[in-house]
């Protein structure tokens, strides 16, 4: 693993391990957390990993593996399970590499990732915190998935972390959905961009300000987070991910 790339070989995994796997050719990676003994728990929608009812259902598909006619003989077929479950390493990939998702990184290392998804300025929680969340939300739930603010990559932080965001309004953890956010952002909403006439100063403009965006949209950054122990978080919103901004309220009260 290195600043070009975040692929790593199995040997090298250890419990509490948030890694992914890009799916579709690098359009979107599957998050989850390595719980040791091979196996992966990870949080997705089954037949569709998404089901927003816009143009992204047409161009992603579910994230558990398919194979209805030679099924794992661990996971067994998982293609129409919802919600938080455990597979597999070789399921959990789906046929593709593995990467690991870096925590407690530098400026110039987060900058360097152009590609948002891939790491944070947050600090990770020990092993067994971490194990101890995925399992709990295995038997629990995390809610209803949701791309935008309840997805995969959500789940994957908030057992690394305990950080959940607490605002209705705003996305969720998701970098690769803060990455989207940012480069729309930087594209369609600076002024700035009117500042320069030639097309390499519009460049370099809008790169400042895509990474300007992508900063301090960071789970590490951000302001409108709380820690909420795993427990706490099931039995006062009866999931995992609903009324977060109520709940925050009435712990900050």
């Amino acid at each position: 693993m290195g600043v070009l790339s975040n692929m790593i070989d199995r040997e090298q995994l250890k419990p509490g391990d948030h890694i992914y796997s890009w799916r579709r050719g690098y359009i979107y990676a599957h998050h989850g957390i390595y719980v040791g003994d091979g196996n992966v728990v990870h949080f997705t929608r089954g037949g569709e990993e998404i089901g927003t009812g816009t143009v992204f259902d047409r161009l992603l598909s579910s994230s558990v593996p398919s194979c209805p006619d030679s099924p794992c003989e661990q996971c067994g077929d998982q293609s129409a399970l919802n919600g938080v479950i455990e597979s597999c390493l070789d399921c959990f990939l789906s046929g593709n590499d593995l990467y690991i998702f870096c925590y407690s990184v530098s400026l110039a290392f987060f900058i360097s990732k152009v590609r948002g998804g891939t790491c944070t300025f947050a600090s990770s929680d020990p092993a067994a915190d971490v194990i101890h969340r995925a399992r709990y939300l295995l038997r629990h739930g995390f809610g209803a998935y949701d791309l935008f603010k309840n997805n995969c990559e959500d789940f994957a932080i908030y057992c690394k972390t305990g950080l959940l965001v607490t605002t209705s309004y705003s996305v969720g953890r998701s970098g690769q959905w803060g990455c989207i956010v940012s480069a729309a952002s930087a594209i369609a909403g600076s002024p700035l961009r009117f500042l320069s006439s030639s097309f390499g100063g519009l460049a370099v403009v809008t790169s400042g300000i895509y990474c300007l965006n992508r900063v301090v949209s960071d789970i590490g950054i951000r302001r409108d987070v709380a820690k909420l122990p795993v427990e706490e978080l099931v039995l006062s919103s009866g999931s995992a991910a609903g009324e977060a901004e109520s709940l925050f309220r009435r712990i900050v009260a």
